[in-house]
């Protein structure tokens, strides 16, 4: 039933309290209706969709209380505002919990009744709004809206949905800008958590003395800054999820505590003697292979096996390259929308340079670059003229260049060796030790090249 706005239903067994509300709320420009009990307002609200039910407490036939327990059990969704005489307003506090939104006394003044309404109103709207947001949310997030044909995508979407709607810890894996952020998101978003919080935990961002009062709050004199009790991200996660994103840079004696608070879902802020629960779904994300830090002594394994019940692995975008057509064709339909263009696609010959780029950065970069292009653009295809430097190189591959007179092999050693190195630290994003892995060199080794060649991190 459509709601019928502006509209309110005064109940109430006297006629001159009925007439004089009526008059009131008249003038204010509401459309009055009127019951003499609350049988009979039940009657009307099964009819007609009011805004607002005006609703004494003491009534024949059916009372007030009677009529809210009756409104929740139908799920009929009008604000209810009770009236209420001297000496009830313990029964319209009770009539609070039972969901009515607020109560006036009498005798009450006309200003009185019409500023509760507004801000009845006022919480309503918002509440409208919210759930608006949320539903655009949920679109958003849906699975349908992560892009890809790709075969093993397909695979993965079925396992996110299969474990969104559980509480399982989930562990993300993949290089960055692969998108594991977005997945974190749609599984929340797709699961009964949906209308609670999202909050999310960079761990390589926080300084190390600040993280375990991020994670977990303060109280007021834990520290010398703590000038006031402060809520950590687990409190603000409750009834929520909570993604701990680059889960590896968390330092070793925090990685203690976050399994302690894993195990036994309670949270004791800094500075207190006293644990309470939280509700938290986690999932962890990490660029860099935890099983490879476990190894290391970098990462506990307890904690990895505590996070890894589900393990979800986004694959590079080189590693799904059919899938960049379809990306670029969802970028430019979302940039003309935002930057307000016209862009109608990509031509032929800048199609192939973006399909024969390696794509270091994966998703987040080829978003970047379509943005970037479609803003330097002059006309309504993206030319290989808008692409940068870097991608219409001819030359994607290593190389290297022989001239006849150019035989020195520690010339070409010390090239091949400054391309490689390169490289694989783009490929892993300046990790140094995942790069080391790559070029089958020792940590210790590519540290010295790095300073040999002079190379920039």
């Amino acid at each position: 039933m459509e709601l019928d706005a502006n509209s309110i239903l005064i109940v109430d067994d006297e006629e001159n309290i009925r007439h004089m509300l009526s008059m009131v709320l008249g003038r204010a420009g509401f459309n009055c209706d009127t019951a003499a009990d609350g049988l009979e307002g039940l009657t009307k609200l099964r009819e007609r969709s009011f805004e607002i039910v005006l609703c004494d407490i003491n009534m024949p036939r059916m009372t007030g209380m009677e009529l809210l327990v009756q409104l929740e059990k139908e799920a009929i969704e009008s604000t209810v505002i009770m009236i209420t005489a001297f000496g009830s307003v313990d029964t319209a506090i009770e009539a609070m919990k039972l969901g009515a939104y607020d109560y006036v006394q009498k005798p009450f003044k006309p200003d009185e009744v019409l500023l509760t309404i507004r801000k009845a109103r006022e919480r309503e709207r918002l509440r409208r709004q919210n759930r608006y947001l949320r539903s655009q949310l949920r679109q958003e997030y849906d699975f349908s809206q992560i892009i890809s044909y790709d075969p093993q995508m397909q695979k993965l979407f079925e396992v996110v949905r299969k474990v969104a709607r559980f509480k399982s810890t989930v562990l993300i894996g993949g290089e960055s800008g692969t998108g594991k952020e977005l997945f974190a998101r749609s599984i929340h978003f797709n699961s009964d958590r949906s209308e609670g919080p999202f909050v999310t935990l960079n761990c390589g961002a926080i300084p190390e003395n600040l993280i375990e009062s991020e994670l977990f709050g303060h109280e007021k004199g834990a520290f010398t800054d703590a000038v006031r009790m402060r809520r950590g991200l687990f409190e603000e996660a409750n009834g929520g999820t909570l993604l701990l994103d680059e889960i590896g840079e968390l330092p070793i004696q925090m990685q203690v505590k976050l399994l302690r608070v894993l195990q036994e879902e309670e949270v004791r802020r800094v500075g207190s003697d006293r644990s309470f629960k939280v509700d938290v779904r986690i999932i962890a994300a990490s660029a860099q292979n935890l099983s490879e830090l476990v190894k290391e002594g970098r990462f506990r394994e307890d904690l990895y096996y505590r996070l890894n019940v589900v393990q979800i692995d986004v694959p590079p975008l080189r590693d799904r390259a059919s899938d960049i057509p379809l990306l670029v064709k969802h970028f430019i339909g979302k940039f003309n929308e935002r930057l307000g263009l016209e862009i109608s696609g990509v031509d032929s010959e800048a199609m192939r340079h973006i399909e024969a780029y390696h794509w270091p950065g994966n998703v987040r970069e080829l978003e970047n670059t379509i943005e970037r292009a479609m803003v330097l653009c002059d006309g309504i295809e993206i030319g290989v003229n808008d692409l940068p430097a870097k991608i219409t190189e001819r030359a994607q591959n290593i190389g290297v260049r022989l001239g006849d007179d150019n035989l020195s092999i520690k010339k070409h050693t010390y090239n091949i060796e400054n391309q490689l190195i390169r490289k694989a630290l783009e490929k892993t994003n300046g990790n140094r030790t995942a790069a080391a892995r790559l070029l089958e060199i020792s940590h210790r080794a590519l540290l010295y090249k790095i300073k040999e060649y002079q190379i920039e991190m």
